[in-house]
């Protein structure tokens, strides 16, 4: 749904006649449906579910604008708010607009932006991860993916012909000290004499052509009080209390298309590295590849494969991920879904991430299986 308003612009400030066109769109998705977990708890108790958090996408409402002020400048904003249909409670610790709340102004040199916005890790994937924020993908293996967003960012972001320059500052990357970000933890951030805690930068350089993409970036988050970085369930996150502890991921990935199949994969590096000796530095590195076919008009047929291999935790994981959707209409589809992820003999790797509650004993498969819709306006 638009709503397309025109603004006056200088009515009482100029003799000349000069109107800028503004224009807000209202949008969202709702997704939901019923999701099976087997193994969920260490007792190997299977679980049937609605789930909270997503499942082909997330939910969310928002307003979106752009006001033309001539010369090829403009101003541009974005108000995103996640919600739970399950229950239809807000997500992201109960903030208002705690998706996206950024406005800035668009040249063409490209956009700077202020406010609670996506990292450049977001954006570096965008293309690649087939699955996306699915309930059976990358976020299972590393919540941080599809919530890679930080308050208190100043953005840049420009395309030149194919190529994508973009990167991110954050002063304090969760300013109401709520961890609403998954992997992120609590860092208010924003002190007196403490010029890097909670501070947060990431980088990305991409290149799109016709047929094919290829992307690199980087996202660095600096601790302070109360922060943490979480390897996967079942173990108890990292303190990151220390302005010089850092949390980095770096990642290459691409994607090409070849009629009705596009084809993406990449590799996302993550180091883990605390000032105090008492606390041993961890790496990661997650592995992904998936393709989806357009088989008719109406159906989409897609999945990914998944291998995190975690050295200091002595903890890997290969998950696997079949998707069939079918479109009703441009705005409703239906879907089917489907997963299975083994652990290693030491790993507590969930499948879902759906909400909480479906981590398995060390060492356990489990099989996911989701029937849900979703509704796109």
């Amino acid at each position: 749904m638009k709503l397309s308003i025109w603004i006056a612009a200088g009515l009482a400030a100029s003799s000349a006649s000069a109107f800028a066109q503004s224009s807000v769109t209202l949008y969202g998705i709702i997704d939901t449906g019923i999701e099976y977990v087997s193994h969920s708890n260490t007792a190997g108790d299977s679980l049937i579910r609605m789930p909270g958090n997503t499942g082909e996408l997330p939910s969310r409402w928002g307003l979106r604008g752009v006001e033309d002020l001539g010369g090829g400048l403009k101003t541009v904003f974005q108000l995103e708010s996640g919600f739970n249909p399950r229950a239809g409670d807000m997500g992201q610790g109960s903030r208002l607009f705690g998706r996206q709340a950024w406005v800035g102004l668009e040249g063409p040199w490209g956009t700077v932006s202020f406010g609670r916005q996506y990292t450049m890790t977001f954006w570096g994937l965008a293309d690649s991860d087939i699955l996306g924020p699915d309930i059976y993908g990358s976020a299972s293996l590393d919540a941080y993916i599809p919530n890679s967003r930080s308050d208190n960012t100043v953005a840049y972001k420009g395309m030149f012909h194919g190529l994508t320059l973009g990167a991110t500052y954050s002063f304090g990357r969760d300013s109401a000290g709520t961890g609403n970000s998954p992997g992120q933890g609590t860092c208010a951030g924003q002190v007196a004499g403490h010029a890097s805690q909670c501070r947060q930068w990431s980088a990305l350089i991409k290149y799109d052509a016709k047929a094919f993409g290829v992307s690199a970036a980087y996202d660095e988050q600096r601790g302070g009080s109360g922060a943490a970085a979480n390897f996967f369930n079942g173990i108890a996150p990292f303190a990151l209390t220390n302005e010089g502890d850092k949390d980095t991921r770096m990642q290459l990935s691409g994607y090409g298309t070849l009629g009705p199949v596009k084809l993406g994969a990449g590799w996302i590096g993550r180091h883990v590295e605390t000032v105090s000796p008492a606390v041993p530095d961890v790496r990661s590195n997650l592995f992904f590849a998936g393709a989806s076919y357009r088989a008719t008009p109406a159906v989409l047929i897609d999945g990914e494969a998944f291998r995190i291999i975690n050295r200091e935790q002595d903890t890997r994981a290969t998950m696997a991920t079949l998707r069939g959707t079918y479109l009703l209409s441009k705005a409703t589809a239906v879907y089917l879904q489907t997963s299975y992820l083994w652990n290693s003999a030491r790993a507590h790797y969930s499948l879902s991430s759906g909400g909480g509650g479906t981590t398995p004993a060390a060492g356990t498969g489990q099989l996911g299986v989701m029937a849900g819709i979703r509704h796109m306006f």
